[in-house]
């Protein structure tokens, strides 16, 4: 295996995109999404990259490409159809020990952006390596239909529960049992119908008194 599977924490990082077009708005689009400071560069912007720029989401720049636009950035994408470009960023981020992705060139780059299905935290990634972008897109929608908003609620749920029940003396590894006793239950179906009832009922035979599903989940979701 070449890569290393890895989820990255870049939440108030600094991170650059070389591009203005549709691919380099949906990079953009998921650094924003990850809570990244983000600014762009290029000769000409997307309207949805100047409406960022507007509503002060991003900084934007609309001139060519420096090397110097590398300083105090945690990670690089180029997003732009010049093949020269492109291995110029590729080759400045490196000398630089940048993390580096140059969309559709993965010979050029040190990671690689797989392709992911996210429900609430629940994150998905799917790679083919680089070798087949196109087959990794048909992988995800396949995986799609499997995966519904229901996960992202149990995990909401097994957050929670896991939380409360460390705040108690006894070992973690005690937890394990009442974990696998919920997630292997039907308590995914009990979600995806909203049996209430059904799910409390649930938890009380597994963990005991005073677990409500939409106390825990009322608790989980205070920021």
């Amino acid at each position: 295996m070449r890569y290393y599977p890895v989820f990255l924490d870049i939440q108030g990082r600094t991170c650059l995109v070389v591009g203005g077009g549709g691919v380099a708005t949906r990079k953009v689009d998921t650094l924003l999404e990850c809570k990244a400071i983000v600014t762009v560069v290029c000769l000409e912007a997307s309207q949805a990259l100047q409406e960022l720029a507007d509503r002060h989401r991003i900084t934007l720049k609309i001139r060519a490409y420096r090397k110097d636009d590398l300083k105090g950035q945690f990670l690089v994408i180029g997003a732009t159809n010049d093949e020269g470009l492109n291995q110029q960023i590729s080759a400045d981020a490196e000398g630089c020990n940048l993390l580096c992705n140059i969309a559709d060139r993965p010979s050029v780059c040190n990671f690689i952006l797989p392709s992911i299905i996210q429900r609430g935290d629940l994150v998905l990634a799917i790679s083919t390596s680089g070798k087949s972008p196109a087959f990794a897109k048909k992988l995800r929608q396949d995986l799609e239909g499997q995966f519904g908003d229901a996960y992202a609620v149990l995990l909401e749920l097994m957050g929670a529960i896991r939380t409360r029940l460390l705040k108690q003396a006894h070992a973690p590894e005690e937890h394990k049992p009442l974990f696998n006793t919920i997630i292997h239950s039907n308590i995914l179906s009990l979600i995806e119908n909203r049996q209430i009832e059904q799910i409390d009922q649930l938890l009380f035979n597994v963990l005991g008194p005073g677990y409500s599903f939409e106390a825990l989940l009322e608790h989980e979701r205070q920021p």
